[in-house]
């Protein structure tokens, strides 16, 4: 019917109008909170800090292995479901083979994590960027002339899986790979089913685009690629159903949960992943959208409680399940507020 019977408004009157018709639930559960930990050389040089500060990241820092379990048990505390694990390593070689270092900064804190914490869930990222000197996300393969060129997809497979079986024996509770290569999820699911880990769940950065927004992140783990970029690996920003086949492929090799990254200007691949593998879908609120939001609020342009509980509520309306955010610790205070 027409207005004047058919009145919008009605429903918006008062808070508790609006909180009865909400459609879309916003909680500390639903988030998991990104850590970046580094081994003591990682450090600023002559630097004997537990934390140290990524200039890009207002709020992030990162984080020694005791700070990084201090982070975790506030998340626990905050109801945050689950922490990202990344590895900021002292030293790097040309095939990233502290990645897969049983004692590796990223093992060492899954463990102590898992000890400390065994209720939070521990998320840890399964790529070779972190921890190669050239920031490729593989190994690389030489051109006709001897020089460097590009990764090479099938040999890189094998040292992802070898990756994902280290952390799933540190005790992670999700592997997440997160380099893009073709076959990386089939390869990793056989390679984890072989070592009695079958019941790892896989989440597969499934459609993760070569975006502008990954800058902060590359100074925080230290990831820059030394020559060239990955968009001969990641997704052109302009192809959407593109990202909806890569999903559909990682769903065929086994994977639990896929990931659409970056996450405020995807918001329509996440609705169209969701549709299409009808599995979780987790969005990466990454840290240019972070830094973004902290710039403004900084200027005085915007309020940063509301911007951000607007744009983790949007995650949620597209489809999103899971959210991966920097702003997790904060937003389980704001929502905890509200209760």
């Amino acid at each position: 019917m027409a207005f004047p019977l058919t009145r919008m408004r009605r429903l918006r009157a008062t808070a508790g109008l609006r909180g009865l018709v909400r459609e879309t639930d916003l909680r500390a559960g639903q988030l998991a909170l990104p850590l970046f930990v580094a081994e003591p050389g990682a450090f600023a040089a002559g630097s004997a800090a537990e934390r140290e500060p990524i200039a890009t990241m207002p709020g992030v820092e990162r984080l020694s292995l005791s700070a990084a379990l201090a982070e975790a048990e506030q998340a626990a505390a905050a109801g945050i479901a689950a922490v990202l694990l990344f590895g900021v390593p002292a030293d790097k070689d040309a095939e990233g083979s502290s990645a897969w270092d049983e004692e590796g900064i990223v093992q060492l804190a899954t463990r102590a994590i898992k000890r400390a914490v065994p209720g939070l869930l521990v998320i840890t990222d399964v790529c070779l960027c972190e921890y190669t000197s050239h920031g490729h996300c593989g190994v690389l393969r030489e051109d006709a002339g001897g020089e460097l060129a590009s990764v090479d997809n099938d040999a890189t497979l094998e040292l992802l899986a070898r990756v994902a079986c280290s952390h799933a024996r540190a005790g992670a509770d999700v592997v997440a790979p997160s380099d893009m290569m073709d076959g990386r999820v089939g390869a990793i699911r056989e390679a984890l089913d072989g070592e009695g880990f079958a019941h790892t769940p896989i989440l597969a950065y499934s459609a993760k685009f070569a975006s502008a927004f990954y800058g902060p992140f590359r100074e925080a783990a230290g990831s820059a690629p030394a020559f060239g970029d990955r968009r001969g690996y990641q997704l052109d920003p302009a192809n959407g159903r593109e990202a909806v086949r890569e999903a559909l492929l990682d769903v065929q090799e086994g994977a639990d949960m896929v990931m659409v990254k970056p996450a405020l200007a995807y918001g329509d691949l996440i609705r169209a992943v969701k549709r299409a593998t009808r599995l979780p879908v987790a969005a990466y609120n990454v840290s240019g959208e972070y830094a973004m939001v902290k710039a403004a609020a900084a200027a005085g342009y915007l309020d940063e409680r509301a911007a951000v509980l607007e744009i983790l509520t949007s995650l949620r309306r597209a489809g999103a399940d899971t959210i991966i955010t920097y702003h997790a610790k904060d937003a389980a205070r704001w929502l905890a507020e509200q209760t």
